[in-house]
């Protein structure tokens, strides 16, 4: 027979089948299956949270006194029926496992005048109340690290297109690239973006390493891993692609991004000390010791790292040949 975890998974893959047909009748039974995956996700997350206890002790509804043969006495279960919506909030309090028992309300009503045929509730308040559950599962997924990508399938697609999943989803997931310590200043986790997909929806799978090197990215729309060299090119791509193209075109200069000359990558920007990518420093002396001018990555890049800048580099050139 199918485990408790997997009839969840059934139950909230055909909850969130039926809502996506945006039918009334299928919007019943969206309520209906959703609901009940939930609740059967919430026990099995409490079953684990207590992994060397027996599963009936801890998603049991009733218990009662019995001699244990020894002058004292043993709680045996009363029956097969299990906790129901109310106990299960108090227990997952209880157990340490998080959650959200405002959007469960908000369905178990919904659900308990379905029961009743007399839910005065209009289609769109039905499916509200369905989509503020879907962190509800989400939640409950991550806490057992379970995948829910490779659980629901297009599911889970249809999932992360309602906006109350979509938005805790980005907020994790963001949260997690805010703690690597970047070497380039010019990354920030709302650039970050698959690059397969394109999704925004892209999280560091250690969420509390800081460490760019070691940095592991996926993401959390298809699955795919996501390379750190591919996301800082795009990154500072975003971010400095206008402008190399206005340089490119109005004075058919390179710049502000360049080729790093340790490592090939373009993860190199002009005002910066070093490689985005791979943190090679830029050193290089930055100011013309004969005139004191300027002088550019690209200088530095042809040659010029002598200390002179263009201008004086070509002097010196022309005098040693006058010479």
């Amino acid at each position: 027979m199918p485990s408790l975890f997997e009839n969840a998974v059934a139950s909230i893959r055909m909850g969130v089948e039926d809502f996506r047909q945006q039918d009334h009748d299928r919007d019943i039974s969206a309520v209906r299956n959703f609901y009940a995956g939930v609740l059967l996700l919430a026990k099995e997350a409490l079953i684990r949270s207590a992994p060397n206890a027996d599963p009936q002790h801890v998603i049991g509804a009733k218990f009662k006194p019995v001699p244990d043969g020894s002058g004292g006495v043993e709680m045996s279960q009363v029956g097969h029926t299990t906790i129901d919506f109310r106990a299960i909030g108090e227990r997952a309090q209880d157990f340490g496992v998080a959650l959200d028992g405002k959007a469960l309300k908000a369905l178990n009503e919904i659900r308990n005048d379905m029961e009743h045929h007399y839910t005065s509730e209009p289609s769109t308040a039905i499916r509200a109340a369905i989509s503020k559950g879907f962190p509800v599962a989400a939640s409950l997924f991550r806490q057992m690290e379970e995948d829910p990508i490779a659980l629901l399938g297009e599911a889970w697609t249809t999932m992360l297109d309602t906006k109350e999943l979509y938005d805790q989803e980005l907020r994790e997931a963001r949260a997690t690239l805010a703690k690597i310590r970047w070497y380039s200043p010019s990354i920030s986790p709302e650039f970050v973006k698959c690059t397969a997909c394109q999704s925004e929806l892209v999280e560091q799978i250690d969420g509390e390493n800081d460490t760019q090197a070691i940095a592991e990215l996926r993401c959390k729309t298809c699955g795919s891993d996501v390379e750190m060299v591919d996301v800082i090119e795009q990154v500072l791509e975003a971010v400095y692609g206008a402008e190399a193209y206005l340089r490119h075109k109005d004075v058919s200069e390179p710049g502000p991004i360049y080729d790093c000359r340790a490592c090939g990558h373009s993860t190199l920007v002009e005002s910066e000390n070093g490689c985005g990518y791979c943190n090679e420093p830029l050193d290089y002396v930055r100011e013309c010791r004969r005139c004191e001018a300027g002088i550019s990555v690209q200088d530095y890049y042809e040659g010029l790292d002598e200390g002179l800048c263009s201008y004086c580099s070509h002097i010196w050139y022309k005098m040693m040949k006058e010479d």
